[in-house]
C-alpha cells in the first residue's frame, strides 16, 4: 500500500567533537538487510519543519539540547518499509550538542522493532565506511559543511527509489 506524499525532517547532529550522530536500523520485513540513517523523521499535521525536527530527535535519542541551525540539504526518496511504501521529501537541518550520552526509551514502536543502535561517528570514519548509510554522500556532505559551513542555499541530494521489501525491478 502506498503511503501519502510524505514530509520529513532530519538532523546532522554534531557534538562538540564535530562527530555526526547516526542510527542503525533495518526493516523489521528484512531484519538482514541493514543502514544507518540521520536522527528525524515525519512532520506532522499542526508542525513547523523545525519543531518535528527538535521533536525527533528527542524522541529517538533523548537529546533535547539541540541547537538547530540551517537548512543545508533536501531530498526526495521513494521507499518501502515494513510493508508501506512511501513517497517522501526530506528537510536535512545542521544542529548542534553537547550532549554525548543516548536515550532511547522514548522511540515508538516501530523504532523499537527497527533501530538497533546509536552511535557517534568521526566524519573520517563516515568517509571510509563500508556499510550502507542514508542519505548516500552523507560524508562528503559533512565533510564540506564542516570544511566550509553551511551553503547559502540548501544543496539538493540525489533522488533515489529505495526498495527494501519489493522486487526493485517492479518499480523501474
Amino acid at each position: 500500500m502506498t503511503e501519502p506524499r510524505r514530509r520529513a525532517a532530519r538532523v546532522l547532529l554534531l557534538d562538540p567533537a564535530d562527530r555526526i550522530l547516526l542510527l542503525h536500523g533495518f526493516d523489521p520485513l528484512q531484519p538482514g538487510r541493514t543502514w544507518w540513517f540521520t536522527p528525524g523523521g515525519g512532520v506532522e499535521a499542526d508542525e513547523e519543519l523545525t519543531e518535528a525536527a527538535l521533536r525527533e530527535v528527542a524522541e529517538e535519542t533523548g537529546i533535547t539540547d539541540v541547537s538547530l541551525g540551517p537548512l543545508v540539504a533536501r531530498r526526495s526518496t521513494a521507499f518501502s518499509f515494513d510493508g508501506r511504501t512511501f513517497d517522501q521529501d526530506e528537510w536535512y537541518y545542521l544542529g548542534r550538542t553537547r550532549t554525548t550520552t543516548l536515550d532511547a526509551s522514548g522511540q515508538t514502536e516501530l523504532e523499537r522493532r527497527s533501530v538497533d543502535g546509536l552511535r557517534w561517528w568521526p566524519v573520517a570514519e563516515l568517509l571510509a565506511a563500508t556499510e550502507t548509510v542514508y542519505p548516500e554522500g552523507l560524508g562528503g556532505l559533512l565533510a564540506a559543511l564542516l570544511e566550509g559551513g553551511a551553503p547559502d542555499s540548501p544543496v539538493r541530494l540525489p533522488s533515489l527509489a529505495l526498495w527494501s521489501t519489493m522486487d526493485e525491478r517492479t518499480h523501474s
